[in-house]
């Protein structure tokens, strides 16, 4: 088992924990120990799918016996009324976990499904702009909802503190100016990480330049603005649209000619698709 795979496992049973409880006291009054079903999950409207391995190992790790099939693979996309895919196996295990496998599945093609959207956007731009997450996620699930935004086409931006350098509005005032926490991070980090700065205005895209930032975060920017700190930096950086990105013009911002449009909405306030788990009645 590698490691993002125990990291996953963590996040399932912690889940299931909480769920469960001491025990789920409605299945085990009211359904008979060796009561098998079999039920479908049914798309309740379109949008992109993305989970199907997340909601199987939900169901193995409570019951190695139960079967799980599906129609569809992460990233399709799914009509209302379709059936993703099928679970079979002991009646009581399969309820008791249904709601922590529809949970995950939901949400994570809510996801898949929001990044798809805003990634078609920025297409019809016809740039080079590329739609990525940010670190807004809902605590615990990281890892499952950053799959989710790839899954729908985007880009991952630092998966967590250790993966980058990205200095705020609040590191540069500690460090008093952009010039000495750029030389600061430069002199005290290894060399193999990039160095973003968070720039809100044009002086501080300037500061940016100057101190020889990798990444320059174009900050609740204008498009207008956006456009004319693209142009003054020239290539010399990556350069990343960000602010309130999900309530924007996402074509228009990419047509400002940055790089990268970061949304932390596509995670933290994304709506789930809506999926339901129907048993297939015996005849």
């Amino acid at each position: 088992m590698n490691k993002t795979s125990i990291i996953i496992d963590e996040i399932i049973i912690n889940a299931l924990k909480e769920d469960i409880g001491t025990g789920d006291v409605t299945t085990s009054t009211t359904i008979p120990e060796d009561k098998k079903v079999t039920g479908r999950f049914i798309a309740k409207e379109d949008g992109v799918i993305c989970g199907l391995d997340i909601c199987e190992r939900v169901f193995k790790i409570l019951d190695e016996k139960i079967e799980f099939t599906v129609n569809k693979k992460d990233g399709e996309s799914v009509k209302d009324g379709e059936i993703i895919g099928v679970v079979s196996g002991n009646a009581r295990n399969v309820l008791t976990a249904e709601r922590t496998a529809i949970n995950l599945l939901q949400r994570m093609s809510g996801i898949a499904t929001q990044t798809s959207k805003a990634v078609a956007q920025v297409k019809l731009s016809g740039t080079k702009a590329k739609i990525a997450d940010t670190r807004k996620t809902t605590p615990g699930l990281r890892a499952l909802e950053k799959y989710a935004v790839k899954t729908g086409g985007g880009i991952n931006h630092r998966f967590n503190l250790a993966d980058g350098i990205l200095i705020k509005d609040n590191h540069i005032a500690a460090a008093g100016g952009i010039i000495n926490a750029v030389e600061c991070a430069r002199a005290n980090a290894p060399h193999t990480l990039k160095i973003e700065v968070e720039c809100e205005t044009m002086k501080d895209v300037e500061d940016a330049v100057a101190a020889k930032a990798d990444i320059i975060m174009l900050d609740n920017m204008s498009n207008e603005d956006m456009k004319k700190a693209v142009g003054f930096i020239g290539g010399r950086a990556i350069t990343e649209a960000s602010g309130n990105m999900g309530d924007k013009d996402l074509r228009a911002a990419a047509e400002t000619g940055v790089d990268i449009i970061s949304i932390g909405a596509i995670t933290h306030s994304v709506r789930s698709l809506d999926i339901s788990l129907k048993f297939v009645l015996e005849e």
